[in-house]
């Protein structure tokens, strides 16, 4: 399948594509490991994607019990489920379908992530991106977004729910909620039918990642076949031009490499060895969340 209108000298090339890899997480959640460890830097500013997804409680119900984190952002995207976050500042979430948790871990939270429901489907993504250097010990933060808050489109006949940032979308511009973050993040979930086409201008220079969990695409300079499960990396320049096969569902995400070095050790990334070996040291003697303000938390 090919569109004659959109120029194949423009488009954005495949570096990479991933399987998701099954895995385990918290208290036994099974769940899908996008990508996550290994050379970060060709995802910067991301670190890590999952999916969830599953109608068996024993693969969810343990949930992810107290942890900390400290230097990166966590973004929690609920496409069905409950799910209810607690921290130590006292904050409470109730994460529905549809509803996005935005939380700056910046220089420390220890918090949980339990399910609600003991039966049926729990199905979502979390996304790590990570903080400049200048960030990474400011005081914690999240943005909690209800799924009828977060703006959707209809473009010649495809779906975008608009998380962050704000890109182009066949030459109609999206803009989410989430805007005004130094690694400028751009994140849709889009809905395309077969035989359909999307042309979505990303940034010069910003890293661009397509993540197809349900049906398949073509992607790229070569029209390279995405099937659910995989994740494309595209080079840094050009457009990114995507070619239905199926009713497909994907996740579009793109942000501004900050560029530094990044050191992680499970939750905690910095940009330098000391650094980690101190935020351990901050967790195991009690101080990782001393100077947390007593709430950090806003609605949207």
């Amino acid at each position: 399948m090919t569109d004659t209108s959109i120029s194949k000298t423009e488009r954005r090339k495949i570096e990479e594509v991933l399987v998701a890899q099954s895995a385990s997480d918290g208290d036994g959640v099974r769940l899908k490991r996008v990508f996550g460890g290994g050379n970060l830097a060709r995802f910067d500013p991301f670190l890590m994607l999952d999916e969830f997804g599953s109608n068996d409680p024993g693969d969810y119900i343990g949930g992810f019990p107290s942890h900390p984190h400290r230097g990166f952002e966590t973004v929690t995207y609920m496409l069905e489920g409950h799910m209810e976050h607690r921290d130590h500042m006292g904050n409470v979430g109730q994460l529905m379908a549809g509803d996005v948790q935005w939380m700056k871990a910046g220089s420390g939270v220890i918090h949980s992530e339990m399910p609600k429901q003991v039966e049926g489907r729990m199905r979502g993504f979390q996304l790590w991106v990570n903080l400049p250097a200048s960030e990474k010990m400011t005081p914690a933060s999240y943005t909690e977004l209800a799924a009828a808050s977060i703006p959707q489109y209809e473009i010649d006949g495809i779906h975008v729910k608009a998380i962050a940032g704000g890109l182009t979308l066949n030459g109609v511009s999206v803009s989410g909620p989430i805007a005004g973050l130094a690694t400028e993040p751009g994140y849709l979930d889009i809905a395309v039918g077969p035989a359909q086409a999307l042309l979505v201008d990303v940034p010069e220079g910003h890293t661009a990642l397509v993540y197809v969990y349900e049906g398949a695409l073509q992607i790229g300079s070569d029209s390279y076949p995405i099937k659910a499960g995989s994740l494309a990396r595209l080079s840094l320049t050009g457009e990114l031009v995507i070619e239905a096969d199926a009713d497909t569902r994907l996740l579009v995400i793109s942000g501004k490499p900050i560029g530094e070095p990044i050191v992680q050790r499970g939750p905690f990334v910095m940009n330098t060895a000391d650094e980690i070996h101190q935020a351990i040291r901050d967790y195991t003697d009690g101080k990782l969340v001393a100077a947390q303000p007593s709430n950090a938390s806003q609605s949207a």
